[in-house]
């Protein structure tokens, strides 16, 4: 039997996944002027970080130190952030993969953008697979649309899709409904939009382009909104 999930969306890339364990991925929070929920107020078990822009690696180290969590991540990133703080638990991965923490599997994909962290390379950006309570979800990172898209989903099978639709730096929702249709989950939730004005959308567009396209569902979560999957 398949437990169920609560996932909190903190605006941006930034989402709160809740089972056995407690997961923040992205924690881009202080200085987000979409967010209204404190650094301080997060607990979390594994912290989560995609790639190395500030947008995403936001309050990592903070939250990571505070709650005495592991930092999982790409690997080169992980170096840059060691050397940051030494005292960090970091797991390294890199494309296709994995990590085990606490029971919770992660995976890295492979996510096409760009990365760099205080002004220094940052390797190869990522997605991520994250199984738990015998549930799959996939949180694409900042990526633009890609043919292997359709290999993560017969590889992986997500249920819950996370995916940018801000356009300007990521997919928008034209491209980000195309990825729907290759990875095929049973629930699409759009993020990455609207934070700034170059990526200002409306995600009313994405469900029109997915639920024309495909079967998946759309969920548009508000700022704060706490969904049970």
């Amino acid at each position: 039997m398949t437990e169920k999930l609560k996932i909190r969306w903190n605006s941006h890339a930034c989402f709160e996944i809740e089972g056995s364990k407690k997961i923040i991925i992205d924690p881009f929070l202080e200085g987000n002027p979409k967010a209204t929920r404190k650094k301080e107020d997060v607990k979390a078990d594994i912290v989560i970080v995609t790639h190395g822009h500030g947008d995403h690696v936001g309050d990592a180290l903070f939250i990571a130190k505070k709650n005495s969590a592991p930092v999982v991540t790409m690997v080169e990133l992980a170096w840059l952030l060691k050397e940051k703080e030494e005292s960090l638990e970091v797991h390294d991965i890199n494309y296709s993969g994995s990590v085990t923490v606490d029971g919770v599997k992660i995976t890295a994909v492979p996510a096409y953008h760009s990365s760099s962290y205080d002004g220094k390379y940052a390797g190869n950006p990522g997605g991520m697979i994250i199984e738990m309570e015998g549930r799959t979800l996939y949180h694409a990172g900042d990526t633009g649309v890609f043919m292997d898209m359709e290999l993560i989903g017969k590889m992986y099978h997500p249920e819950i899709a996370m995916l940018p639709i801000g356009g300007h730096y990521t997919m928008a929702p034209k491209e980000a409904a195309k990825a729907v249709e290759m990875i095929k989950p049973q629930i699409a939730i759009p993020m990455h939009y609207s934070t700034f004005p170059a990526i200002e959308q409306n995600p009313d567009e994405f469900r029109k382009e997915v639920e024309r396209n495909s079967t998946s569902k759309v969920r548009i979560m508000s700022i704060d909104q706490t969904i049970e999957v």
